[in-house]
C-alpha cells in the first residue's frame, strides 16, 4: 500500500524509512509540516506488532506535533520518529548512533527528542552523530534545582494546568477533593500525580508495573484498579497518560468522568469520537493542547534559557483551553474540531475565510 493512500496520511511533507543491517535499526521519520519551522518531535522506540502499526503511529504522532506547536504558538513544525524494536532488549549504543546518523541525513528538517522507550542519555547518544537533537540541556528549574533535559516534568505540569482549567470550566471548582483517574504511571503520570495530590485531588490509578502501583499506594494512598477497570472508575476526571486510542467505541460508554484531560497523544481513537464525547456531556481537553508543556520547555533551550519564561508560557495552556471550551459552549461544536480548526489555520492548511 502506498503511504499516500494510508488512512493516517494527512498533508505530510516527507516520510523517511531507514534500515541499518549492522545494528538492526529499523526506523521511520515522518515530517508533517514545516511551515512554522523545523519539525521537532520525540523519537519513540516500541515493539510494534507490525510495520503497519509503526507507520500509523508515526503518521498520527507527527501530525499531532504540528498541531501542538501551532496551538502553543511555537516557531516549530511537527515531526516524529519511531524505532521498531523492544527498548529493553534491542536498544544499543550502536543502534542509537545509527539513528543519529539517520536523523542527520535529513539535513535539519527533523529534530529528535526523548519519547516513550527512549531517554535523555539515548538522545545524547544520537546527538554524538548529529546536532539535530533537543531536550538534552541540563538547566535549573523555576525553584533553582538542577534538572536534566527530560521534558516529562514540564509536560506533567502543563497537563496539571490543563486539568485545573477543565475542572474550573466544567465543575466550577478547584482540585480539592476532585477525584482523578490516571491511566498510566510513566514519567509524566508520576509527576502529574504529585501535582494533583499537592492540589488536594484524590487519585485512582492503573499501570502494568506493580512496583509503580505500590509506590502510588504508599506515597499518595491512591486507589488501585486494573487496566481494564480504570475507564469505569467513579471519578470526576479521567486522565489518559499511556498509549493512544484510549477513548474508543468500547471504552467511552464506560466512562463516568465529566472531564477527559490527560497527557497521552492521540487519545481519541477515531475522528468521530470528539462528537461522541461531547454528546455524553463530557468536557474533552484536546490532547495536543494540554500536553504541550514538554515541547514548550524544550523550545526555550539555549544559552539564554529561562525557566520562568518557559513556565509562564506553559501556564498559557489554561488560556488556550478556556478559549476552546467557551467557543464549544457557544457554537455547540466539539472541542477537538475547534482546536483543529485553529491549528490548521496557523499551519496554512486552511484558508482565512474558513477561520473561526
Amino acid at each position: 500500500m502506498s503511504v499516500f493512500s494510508h488512512k493516517d496520511f494527512d498533508h505530510h511533507e516527507n516520510v523517511h524509512f531507514h534500515h541499518d543491517p549492522a545494528t538492526g535499526l529499523k526506523a521511520i521519520v515522518a515530517v508533517h509540516n514545516t511551515s512554522r519551522g523545523p519539525a521537532l518531535g520525540g523519537c519513540r522506540m516500541f515493539a510494534y506488532a507490525s510495520d503497519e502499526d509503526a507507520l500509523s503511529d508515526v503518521l498520527r504522532l507527527s501530525r499531532g506535533m504540528s498541531y501542538k506547536s501551532a496551538m502553543a504558538n511555537l516557531p516549530l513544525g511537527g515531526g516524529k520518529s519511531v524505532i521498531i524494536g523492544d527498548p529493553a532488549t534491542q536498544k544499543t549504543p550502536a543502534l542509537l548512533q545509527a539513528m543519529g546518523k539517520f536523523v542527520h541525513s535529513l539535513g535539519g528538517q527533523y529534530i529528535a527528542a526523548e519519547d516513550s522507550g527512549t531517554s535523555v542519555p539515548d538522545i545524547e547518544q544520537m546527538g554524538s552523530m548529529t546536532p539535530h537533537v533537543a531536550g538534552i540541556q541540563s538547566k535549573l528549574d523555576v525553584d533553582g534545582r538542577p534538572v536534566s533535559g527530560d521534558p516529562s516534568p514540564s509536560t506533567a505540569y502543563g497537563v496539571y494546568v490543563g486539568i485545573k482549567a477543565a475542572v474550573k470550566h466544567k465543575l466550577g471548582s478547584d482540585l480539592k477533593g476532585v477525584r482523578v483517574a490516571i491511566q498510566g504511571l510513566g514519567n509524566v503520570g508520576m509527576y502529574l500525580a504529585q501535582y494533583l495530590v499537592d492540589a488536594g485531588a484524590e487519585l485512582t490509578v492503573c499501570d502494568i508495573h506493580e512496583e509503580k502501583l505500590n509506590m502510588a499506594k504508599l506515597r499518595w494512598n491512591a486507589n488501585i484498579v486494573s487496566v481494564d477497570d480504570i475507564f469505569a472508575a467513579d471519578v470526576d476526571v479521567f486522565a489518559p497518560c499511556a498509549m493512544g486510542g484510549a477513548i474508543n467505541d468500547k471504552t467511552l460508554p464506560q466512562i463516568k468522568a465529566q472531564v477527559i484531560a490527560g497527557a497521552a497523544n492521540n487519545q481519541l481513537a477515531e475522528k468521530h469520537h470528539d462528537k461522541a464525547v461531547m454528546e455524553r456531556g463530557i468536557l474533552y481537553a484536546p490532547d495536543y493542547v494540554i500536553n504541550a508543556g514538554g515541547i514548550i520547555d524544550v523550545s526555550y533551550e539555549g544559552p539564554e534559557y529561562s525557566a520562568k519564561k518557559a513556565r509562564a508560557h506553559i501556564d498559557g495552556i489554561a488560556d488556550t483551553l478556556f478559549e476552546i471550551f467557551e467557543r464549544s459552549d457557544s457554537t455547540g461544536e466539539p472541542t477537538e474540531l475547534l482546536a483543529n480548526r485553529i491549528a490548521e489555520e496557523r499551519l496554512q492548511l486552511r484558508t482565512p475565510e474558513h477561520s473561526l
